[in-house]
């Protein structure tokens, strides 16, 4: 017979091994290279995606059309016509534009339904990304796997369109181009995008679509995809955030649905110089692979042509099963029920006396000090952490290098708080008194679901389980075999929310650990029933605060810079030919070995101008010193007509850049209202219900990003009559280290350019009033 002992040690192991396979089963367990000639070879789109990645290849770089070439010659090698879509394209929400350069081939299918389109970016970011995830894995994956499905010689019954577009980073721009301009739009039925946050991790399912998602989440599972990773909690807060795919485009502007693939783990790689072949973690590739085959294969020979639908499912992932889902429909009456059922065993459980009132009061105190004090550790444990690392606050989009360590940190301490609440009621109180609390607390946030996030369904599902937990321990007389019982019972709770701890800060950024701390403690509520009949909880709080102080100090001993946690750091060089003073200015908040070179020991806090070019998350310069001025050719700026029609002022702006700059951008100092608005005789879409075009308080209301030598930017403004203008414009070159003018001494080997944010350039500020 075994001993309770024992059947603790068996629980451990089990709660362990569970938590260990929610993680493992996301990503294929193999990085084997070597497959028949039909199938994804890794070792082919790695070999691709190191020759696309050996330089930044942002739009308009020498190296982009390199890259441009590279894949039309591969391309075109597979046999298929290979097409490049110049066009101008102008993003309203992201205020840019630029003469985009897409990547197109179509392979004919046998009938004449509507078309498949691959979709990926082979642009890097501005102006030092590798761009080996983002999206060159995207691009190399479309890439070898159709060399695949080519390799089987049948003919598809769908046209197989891809499209490789360009400018993906400056705003969705060859995208615009591609729904707006090319003729093959109108012929798509389906798109499926290959996109990375991060250089690693699983890949993610994230849908697009203007109606319900049931047609697509019905014809993804059919296409039995191996290793499926997504849910509708996900697919329901993405359609509530300002999207920025290339597949949002196809969404928006051409009433195409399709399908985001796209991995977010190590996230600090983001858009940075180490977004490099060599990071690239095969996994994620495969996991792409794997996708791409599968939806490939299917969608090809399936109906395309109307995925349309009024009714939204709630899935999620399970392994072995695929994509679970159920109808929106389901929610409420799942949710009614599952209240009944609650109600009725509270009171059968107090009439026979199962339950009391007083355990059932005195079981939310622990729950509650739990959920308090672990959140508050984790907030102002991060703040804290700010104050005592402040390089972390250069690392722009807040996931540092340390972070899966600091995830450790909380979701350890989290454990220890509640052991410690928990151990003397454990002793005092019944199971089943403990259980109501966490319970009742699911089902609130069931309750919320219901009104406000339908895609969070599944919750349902802890609910359910403790329902039947706290049943058994209702109407049993036993509960010394319960204890294996319900640890079994946990398994599908945990291997599906326990990856949401570790995945939401990761993917918003450790400001968000208290949502782990919080996702913690629920799911330490659901498994009171198998934590209760542990022995020594007083040790496992020890334990677990031991473990927090381990991943603690080994978050520390990772907190400084080396060659493979590289210090991102940032420079500008600004001429303001109107006050003709010129400026060092950078968006770090302290000096480093770098930028002392510019600054010296004590430059200015703040910004040189309130009105500076615009960033990804809003950072704004923070430290400025005033410098010698360098004679720069400035831009020619010409108004080539200003008049009045009617109630309209009409103007023809023109501007030449006489030093090949790479980006001109264009800030209001005043309030503008446009009527019309064209750059290089591309218009901007003006939406039905506004009166303008583009409104602008503030700030920027154009980067035009140049990628020839000889390109002019022709402006066509319409306004009111009575509008004023008063404009500062920036033109903005890449070549800080190039320029004759500079001796500057590079970034060590463990420095890089800080992203999201203008670097090493040097800009000519003119302002401009009519």
């Amino acid at each position: 017979m075994i001993s309770k002992k024992n059947y603790q040690v068996v629980s451990l192991l089990i709660l362990v091994a569970i938590i260990y396979y929610s993680f493992y089963s996301l990503t294929p367990s193999t990085t084997n290279t070597t497959n028949g000639t039909t199938q994804f070879s890794t070792s082919n789109a790695l070999h691709h995606l190191k020759e696309i990645t050996k330089k930044p290849h942002y739009t308009g770089s020498p190296e982009h059309e390199v890259v441009r070439d590279y894949l039309v010659d591969e391309f075109e090698k597979l046999g298929l016509q290979v097409e490049i879509q110049e066009q101008v394209a102008i993003n309203k929400k992201w205020r840019a534009a630029t003469n985009n350069r897409n990547i197109l081939a179509r392979i004919k299918g046998s009938e004449n339904g509507k078309a498949l389109l691959l979709l990926s970016h082979y642009d890097s970011n501005p102006h030092s990304s590798l761009g080996a995830s983002d999206a060159g894995s995207g691009v190399v994956a479309i890439l070898e796997g159709v060399r695949a499905f080519l390799a089987t010689n049948k003919t598809p019954k769908n046209d197989i369109i891809i499209c490789i577009t360009d400018a993906e980073e400056l705003g969705l721009l060859g995208a615009n181009a591609f729904v707006n301009h090319h003729p093959w739009a109108k012929d798509v039925g389906l798109v499926l995008n290959f996109e990375a946050r991060g250089s690693g991790g699983p890949s993610y399912i994230l849908l697009e679509t203007n109606g319900g998602n049931k047609k697509l989440i019905e014809a993804f599972q059919n296409a039995n995809t191996p290793y499926p990773v997504g849910n509708s909690l996900m697919y329901s807060i993405y359609k509530m955030l300002p999207n920025d795919t290339d597949l949002t485009v196809f969404r928006e502007d051409g009433n195409i649905d399709g399908f985001n693939f796209a991995f977010i783990g190590d996230h600090f790689d983001y858009h940075t110089e180490q977004d490099s072949f060599e990071r690239m973690d095969l996994k994620s590739l495969n996991h792409q692979a794997s996708y791409l085959m599968a939806t490939l294969n299917y969608f090809a020979n399936s109906d395309l042509e109307n995925f349309n639908a009024a009714q939204d499912y709630v899935y999620f992932n399970f392994p072995y099963f695929g994509l679970v889902y159920y109808p929106f429909s389901w929610v409420l009456p799942m949710f009614v029920v599952c209240v009944l059922l609650f109600l009725g065993l509270l009171i059968v459980g107090i009439s026979k006396k199962r339950l009391s009132v007083i355990g059932i009061l005195k079981g939310f105190i622990p729950l509650v000090f739990s959920l308090v004090i672990s959140s508050l550790v984790a907030f102002y444990g991060w703040k804290l952490l700010l104050k005592i690392h402040p390089q972390y606050n250069d690392i722009l989009h807040g996931f540092t290098y340390n972070g899966y360590y600091y995830i450790a940190v909380v979701v350890a301490l989290t454990l220890a708080i509640c052991f410690w609440f928990y151990k003397g009621f454990f002793k005092k109180r019944s199971p089943q008194d403990l259980l109501v609390a966490p319970l009742l607390l699911w089902v609130l946030i069931n309750g919320g679901i219901v009104f406000y996030l339908q895609g969070a369904g599944f919750f349902i599902l802890p609910v359910l389980i403790l329902l039947v937990m706290l049943s058994i321990l209702i109407f049993s007389t036993t509960k010394d075999k319960t204890l294996l019982l319900f640890t079994i019972l946990s398994i599908p709770v945990l291997v599906i929310f326990a990856p949401l701890v570790k995945m939401l800060p990761e993917g918003l950024g450790l400001k968000m650990l208290a949502i782990s701390s919080v996702f913690t403690v629920l799911l330490f509520g659901f498994m009171i029933p198998v934590f209760q009949q542990y022995k020594n909880q007083k040790k496992l709080a020890s334990l677990f605060l031991l473990i927090g102080g381990m991943a603690l100090v080994s978050a520390s001993l990772y907190a400084s810079y080396n060659l493979d946690r590289k210090q991102p750091n940032s420079i500008l060089y600004v001429l303001d030919a109107n006050k003709n003073e010129a400026y060092w200015a950078s968006y770090n908040s302290t000096t480093d070995e770098f930028t002392k070179q510019f600054f010296g020991e004590n430059p200015e806090s703040g910004s040189y101008d309130k009105n500076t070019t615009a960033s990804k998350y809003k950072t704004k310069i923070k430290l400025h010193t005033k410098t010698e001025i360098r004679n720069f050719e400035k831009p020619l700026i010409s108004i080539i007509s200003d008049t009045i029609i009617n109630s309209d002022r009409k103007v023809y702006l023109s501007i030449v850049s006489n030093r090949n700059a790479n980006k001109i951008e264009l800030l209001a100092k005043i309030p503008i209202k446009f009527k019309q608005f064209k750059v290089n005789d591309e218009a901007l879409k003006k939406d039905a219900e506004s009166a303008y075009v583009l409104a602008i308080d503030y700030g920027t209301i154009l980067s035009y990003y140049r990628t020839s030598e000889n390109e002019l930017i022709d402006l066509e403004f319409v306004v009111n009559k009575d509008q004023q203008f008063d404009i500062d414009i920036l033109e903005i070159k890449y070549d800080l280290y190039s320029n004759p003018a500079f001796e500057i001494q590079p970034r060590s080997k463990t420095m890089i350019p800080t992203p999201f944010v203008l670097n090493d350039a040097t800009v000519i500020k003119t302002n401009i009033q009519f």
